[in-house]
């Protein structure tokens, strides 16, 4: 629900009193590049990679943009009792980074629910933030999200949030179209109940209605619980040939996989890209996914990237002695943008780092050649399905989102 106009504009003033009392002199040589992301809890195996290839491309850039250092800071929007990240902590990251004159950019969040914290913030300092992985479609797309939205998290009416990832009004309805083509005709539907889970579960939900697929189900689960046996009966006993999962590895993905299996139940198993990471197969048990798990992403895993893509997978894995997580890329690329924005703003001034990110329209980069639409969203539209096998997620399609005529093609 959106505020009302009276609180809105307090909310405001306070906030800009806020960055106003936080000011100190800048330094005029200094530019600071921020990441949000929780560095605590179950997600750290993901963000550390994230983390990791943010350096990689500042450290490729020699520390500087333009006339300018560059300095990192990478703050952490999780805290050890909760085990994931918290409002609190994301609105605190992202006051920090609008009271230092010298942060011009904000690389964040992970978690689509997160950005809703600190959109709203940023935006009114103009300070440009580039999220690595977020794919709640409300937060870019008007008419696709919650009432309000994207406009509630634009209080100042300007753009200042762009993502590199694209959003799961692809990723959705076209996971829905390969289980059509897969020859699914039975679905139960879970998700964790929260912005991303959700979000993508029932776009997932209405695709399947439209072409054809039964539903047989579409529940939220309690991500704090310890194990879904029950549920996992009442799944089993309608017989779906596929469960499809909206959430996380954090909200119980893992959790879910194994009680299916310890439950009998022989349908396929389907997972958005929140999932793609090795701590999900771990927490499943690899015996559990075998063959019969199957995860979206949107975009290339890591080991079919080409070109400048390759090349980065490859210094990543001399670097560190292993294959980057599946975002670790993305990481790169936010802060490529970044880099390449401050460098053509040739300026600290925000607003004109935040617009020559906007105006990015042949990015080539570790993803390939893509730009940013009039919403912030990236112009790429690839998705992607892996298999698990051997413990690992193996490559196994890609979906062609600009197909025409309905459903995707599959190549």
């Amino acid at each position: 629900m959106s505020p009302r106009n009276g609180s809105s504009n307090l909310c405001i003033a306070i906030l800009l009193g806020l960055v106003v009392c936080g000011c100190r002199p800048a330094d005029p040589t200094l530019v600071k590049i921020v990441s949000s992301l929780p560095r605590t809890g179950s997600a750290k195996q993901q963000s550390d990679t994230l983390v990791r290839g943010i350096r990689m491309a500042i450290e490729e850039a020699e520390g500087r943009a333009g006339p300018f250092r560059v300095e990192y800071l990478d703050l952490d929007d999780s805290t050890a009792a909760a085990g994931q990240w918290t409002s609190e902590a994301e609105a605190a990251n992202a006051r920090r980074a609008l009271q230092d004159p010298d942060v011009v950019a904000y690389i964040g969040t992970f978690n689509s629910g997160a950005a809703k914290v600190s959109m709203p913030i940023l935006n009114l300092g103009d300070l440009l933030m580039v999220s690595p992985a977020n794919t709640a479609v409300g937060l870019t797309k008007p008419g696709l999200g919650a009432p309000g939205e994207p406009e509630v998290y634009r209080p100042t009416g300007r753009l200042n949030y762009m993502r590199v990832v694209p959003a799961d009004d692809l990723q959705g309805p076209l996971s829905a179209d390969w289980a059509k083509q897969r020859g699914v005709k039975r679905v139960s539907i879970l998700d964790d109940n929260e912005v991303y889970g959700k979000g993508i579960a029932d776009l997932f939900d209405e695709r399947c209605r439209e072409i054809g697929i039964e539903v047989l189900g579409h529940d939220s689960i309690d991500s704090k619980a310890q194990e879904f046996k029950s549920l996992m009966a009442s799944i089993k006993a309608v017989k779906p040939d596929l469960v499809y999962f909206g959430g996380t590895t954090q909200s119980k993905g893992g959790q879910l996989a194994k009680d299916m299996a310890s439950a009998g139940i022989e349908a396929m198993l389907m997972v958005p890209d929140g999932c793609r990471e090795q701590v999900f197969i771990d927490s499943a048990g690899a015996a559990n996914l075998e063959g019969r798990c199957f995860v979206t992403f949107g975009g290339l895993p890591p080991e079919k990237l080409t070109g400048k893509g390759s090349e980065f997978v490859e210094r990543y894995r001399r670097k560190h002695g292993e294959l980057p997580e599946a975002y670790a890329v993305y990481g790169y690329e936010a802060a490529c943008v970044a880099l390449q924005a401050i460098r053509d703003a040739g300026t600290k001034d925000r607003r004109t780092v935040t617009d020559r990110a906007l105006a990015i329209k042949d990015f080539d980069g570790a993803l390939g050649r893509w730009g940013f639409d009039s919403n912030g969203d990236t112009t790429m539209r690839t998705l992607t399905v892996s298999v698990v096998r051997g413990g690992r997620f193996e490559f196994e399609q890609v979906l062609d989102a600009n197909a025409v005529g309905g459903e995707a093609a599959v190549r």
